[in-house]
C-alpha cells in the first residue's frame, strides 16, 4: 500500500447561500484556497473526484457545470460520485493507490436550502414499501431516538450533554452556524420538535462546499510540514430495510472501524446529524471517554449535504497538522438512520 496523506483543507457553510450563486461560484474561492495552502497549481493535480447529488440541485447534471470550477482546458482526469465528498475521497485514496497519479484534490458541495430536504432525502428510502409513505429523515431519527430511550440504551440528558458540548466546542469555529456556550438545561428546556428531539438535537439545513488535497509518499511534504497520513480507511453499509436491522446500533460503523484499526486514536469526528447518534457511534467504535470527540462541533452545528462527512476529515486533519492529535479518526454517513457508514485514521505518522 502506498502512503497517502491528506495535505489541504477548505470549507464553506452557511444557513443559505445569499442570494442565489451556483455551488460553481461557491467552489471558485475553495479550490483558490487549496492552491494556496499547498503552493501548488491545476497542473500539479493528478486526479479530481467530486460529491454531490442532482436531486438537491434540482438540475441533470450539476456536477458537470461544477467541473468548471477546475477550468475544462487543458482537460483533467475527473470522476463523481452521487454521495458525500467523504466517498469521493475514498475513490481518489483507490486511485493514489493504483500508481496512476500522486495527488488529487476531493470536492463536495450541497444547496440544501433550495428546497424541503426532510422530503427530498425521502428519495433515498427503499422505492417499494417506504418511500411511498414519504417518511422524512427527522420522523425516522425521532424513531431511531425513541427506541434508544424505551431500551435505556440512553436518556434526554445524555442526548443534551452532546448537543451542549458540540455548541460549545463550536464556539471557535468560523464556519459552525450554530455555536456559543451553551449547558444542558438550555437545552432541555426547549420544547419538543419531533418528540422525542428537541430542535438542537437535529441538525441545522445547511447549504456549503468543501474541498480536499491528498498526495502520496514524499510529494506529501511539498505542501504540508506535517501531513495526515491515512493508516486506515473502509466503508460499510446496512441493508435498505429500516426492519432489518437494529435502529439503536450501526454494526456497519463498528465493521468499518475495525477494519480501518481504531486503537489508540486519541481524538474523533463523528458525522452525527441528530444528537443519539453521536451515541450509538461512539459506542459502535468502543471509544474511551479520554477520546475527545467532535472539537470542531460536528454536524449538530452544521451540516451541509455532501460535504458534512468529508468535513469530519478535514478537521481531523487539521487536528494532526496543528499537532494537537497524533492518530485521529473520522467517520462519515449517509442515508437515513446511519444507514452507510465510512471510517477513516488519521495518524501523524507513516503507516509502512
Amino acid at each position: 500500500m502506498r502512503d497517502v496523506a491528506v495535505v489541504g483543507f477548505a470549507q464553506r457553510q452557511m444557513k443559505e447561500l445569499d442570494g442565489s450563486p451556483t455551488c460553481l461560484e461557491l467552489l471558485v474561492p475553495i479550490l483558490g484556497e487549496l492552491y494556496q495552502q499547498t503552493g501548488w497549481t491545476k497542473s500539479d493535480i493528478g486526479f479530481w473526484c467530486s460529491g454531490s447529488s442532482d436531486y438537491l440541485a434540482g438540475r441533470s447534471f450539476s456536477f458537470v457545470s461544477a467541473v468548471d470550477a477546475i477550468g475544462t482546458l487543458p482537460p483533467v482526469m475527473e470522476s463523481h460520485v452521487e454521495m458525500d465528498a467523504a466517498w469521493a475521497l475514498y475513490e481518489a485514496w483507490i486511485k493514489i493507490q493504483t500508481g496512476e497519479v500522486d495527488t488529487a484534490v476531493v470536492y463536495g458541495f450541497g444547496k440544501s436550502s433550495a428546497g424541503i430536504l426532510r422530503r427530498t432525502l425521502a428519495l433515498q428510502l427503499d422505492p417499494y414499501t417506504v418511500q411511498p409513505l414519504w417518511p422524512d429523515t427527522v420522523s425516522l431519527a425521532g424513531i431511531q431516538a425513541r427506541e434508544g430511550l424505551e431500551k435505556g440504551l440512553w436518556d434526554e440528558a445524555a442526548m443534551a450533554e452532546v448537543v451542549a458540548r458540540s455548541m460549545s466546542d463550536a464556539a471557535g469555529n468560523e464556519w459552525a452556524i450554530r455555536k456559543g456556550a451553551t449547558s444542558v438545561e438550555d437545552v432541555l428546556a426547549q420544547a419538543l420538535y419531533a418528540d422525542p428531539l428537541r430542535r438542537w438535537d437535529c441538525a441545522p439545513v445547511s447549504d456549503g462546499a468543501s474541498g480536499m488535497v491528498l498526495a502520496a509518499g514524499d510529494k506529501a511534504f511539498e505542501a504540508c510540514e506535517r501531513p495526515a497520513w491515512i493508516t486506515g480507511f473502509e466503508h460499510r453499509i446496512e441493508p435498505i430495510a429500516l426492519n432489518a436491522r437494529s435502529l439503536t446500533t450501526s454494526t456497519s460503523t463498528a465493521s468499518a472501524g475495525a477494519a480501518s484499526g481504531t486503537a489508540g486514536v486519541d481524538l474523533a469526528e463523528l458525522h452525527a446529524p441528530f444528537s443519539h447518534q453521536e451515541l450509538i457511534l461512539r459506542a459502535s467504535l468502543d471509544l474511551s471517554d479520554d477520546v475527545r470527540i467532535n472539537p470542531s462541533g460536528g454536524a449538530l452545528t452544521a451540516n451541509p449535504m455532501f460535504s458534512a462527512g468529508v468535513n469530519r476529515i478535514g478537521e481531523a486533519a487539521r487536528q494532526i497538522w496543528a499537532g494537537t492529535s497524533d492518530k485521529a479518526l473520522a467517520h462519515a454517513t449517509s442515508g437515513p438512520a446511519l444507514q452507510q457508514n465510512l471510517v477513516v485514521t488519521l495518524d501523524s505518522q507513516k503507516g509502512n
